[in-house]
């Protein structure tokens, strides 16, 4: 009876030896889901006081690493941006989870509109040019640029970015290049 009475004290003893806290070991009860959501929508507050409205999609694929899209548009006659598609791969070196400094590529698919003027002429009686005033013509080009900045994120989920960045135009419009950049805000859910 004593060995059973001794080892079972034993046993109670080793169980509570071995209960320790483990400090390295993460605390699940405090993960906010906000925080850890995988999925980004941003309006680009840049673009907006500039007369182009700009949405941002970012879906988390690793906790440095993202995919997204940009899609925008000219609210304006006098912007030259008529749309645009940006989809683009980030890369992220803070320590939290898709925050802080990070690198950007980008592809992008821009439609663009410029204006010229035709003035019409007279020479030795005869008129030239007789197409007077404003003429429009747009273009759909495909580029390829890059980008750096920063992604702040709240206890609540919100995030803010400031980045820049520019992309080359590969066609035949006037417009060469576009710019990549803003101030965003938005929230990951």
């Amino acid at each position: 009876m004593k060995k059973n009475l001794l080892t079972l004290l034993f046993a109670g003893l080793t169980t509570l030896a071995i209960a320790q806290e483990n400090k390295n070991a993460k605390d699940t009860t405090s993960v906010n889901p906000k925080i850890n959501g995988n999925n980004e929508l941003k309006l680009n507050l840049g673009y907006a006081v500039a007369g182009i409205l700009e949405l941002n999609y970012e879906r988390i694929i690793k906790d440095d690493m993202s995919i997204g899209v940009a899609a925008l548009v000219g609210l304006e006659d006098n912007v030259d941006y008529r749309f645009g598609i940006i989809p683009n791969f980030r890369i992220y070196f803070g320590s939290k989870k898709a925050s802080g400094f990070f690198v950007e590529g980008n592809a992008a698919v821009i439609g663009s509109r410029d204006y010229y003027y035709d003035f019409s002429y007279t020479y030795n009686g005869t008129t030239y040019n007789q197409n007077n005033g404003e003429t429009r013509r747009d273009y759909t080009n495909f580029g390829l640029g890059i980008a750096a900045g920063g992604k702040f994120l709240t206890k609540n989920g919100f995030v803010g970015e400031i980045y820049g960045g520019v992309g080359r135009l590969f066609g035949n419009s006037n417009v060469e290049v576009y710019p990549r950049g803003g101030i965003t805000i938005g929230k990951r859910f």
